[in-house]
């Protein structure tokens, strides 16, 4: 099922090792190229930050993207871009998104692009997921799963709504190993990965969806916190509706 060029789209610098480290060296074993084109910095926009942070934001920013690097390294994967774009500005920028993509296919000949499923678990993520439905009339697209609150509990590595394509993979010890690794590349991220398992992946073909509704019944991921009564950086305060009404309109 792996394309021979592939594009990994990176929403955040961490996604890569989150969603598809496994599929990354297996791809490779059957002798496919891996690039990444990574589509924000990964950090939030400054004026979201606490005021004392401020100061500092080119430094934080710029360990982000080191990080991210180091990472490519390690999956050996080749960067062909990197998209200077705040966290949580993805799905509000799907115009310009498509077309750094597209460029991307057509520079490097890319015959399959990977992406995040569409499961509630980033407003990012979903927007980007809804991009494939376009990239896929000039390539194969596959989605992984990479985590939702399907159910009211945290699911990593499953799809909310299985539809019988889903290809499991089920990592070895040593795969195991290195994608813990992998992720302990991305340190100051730390927090934010400690729902991530490394006992297996899971991709498919990309589906179908209505884009006009969530992902699935009930809170989403990135809508868990939304309760706190002031503006926490950590908590992205997006509305599901938002993400819908940016991406049907893109999509029309």
């Amino acid at each position: 099922m792996f394309g021979k060029r592939i594009l990994v789209l990176v929403p955040h610098p961490d996604d890569e090792v989150v969603a598809c480290a496994a599929a990354i060296w297996r791809a490779q074993a059957a002798g496919a190229g891996i690039f990444a084109l990574y589509l924000t910095h990964g950090c939030i926009e400054m004026n979201t930050l606490w005021p004392w942070q401020r100061g500092k934001y080119k430094d934080i920013v710029a360990r982000r993207i080191e990080e991210g690097e180091e990472a490519a390294r390690f999956l050996e994967i080749a960067p062909v871009g990197w998209c200077m774009r705040p966290a949580r500005h993805l799905w509000r920028e799907l115009p310009k998104a498509l077309g750094e993509i597209e460029s991307a296919v057509a520079e490097n000949a890319i015959d399959q692009v990977w992406l995040p499923a569409y499961e509630g678990g980033n407003p990012d993520h979903d927007g980007l997921n809804a991009l494939g439905q376009i990239l896929k009339k000039k390539v194969g697209v596959l989605e992984f799963a990479e985590y939702n609150f399907s159910g009211g509990k945290t699911n990593a590595q499953s799809f909310p709504f299985p539809n019988g394509t889903e290809q499991v993979i089920s990592l070895t010890p040593y795969e195991q190993e290195k994608k813990r690794e992998a992720l302990a590349l991305y340190a100051s991220e730390k927090s934010n990965l400690n729902y991530v398992g490394a006992e297996h992946e899971c991709y498919r073909p990309l589906a179908d969806y209505d884009y006009g509704k969530p992902p699935h019944p009930g809170t989403l991921f990135y809508a868990r916190f939304q309760w706190v009564p002031f503006r926490h950086p950590r908590v992205d305060f997006t509305k599901s509706a938002e993400v819908s009404a940016a991406i049907t309109s893109f999509l029309k």
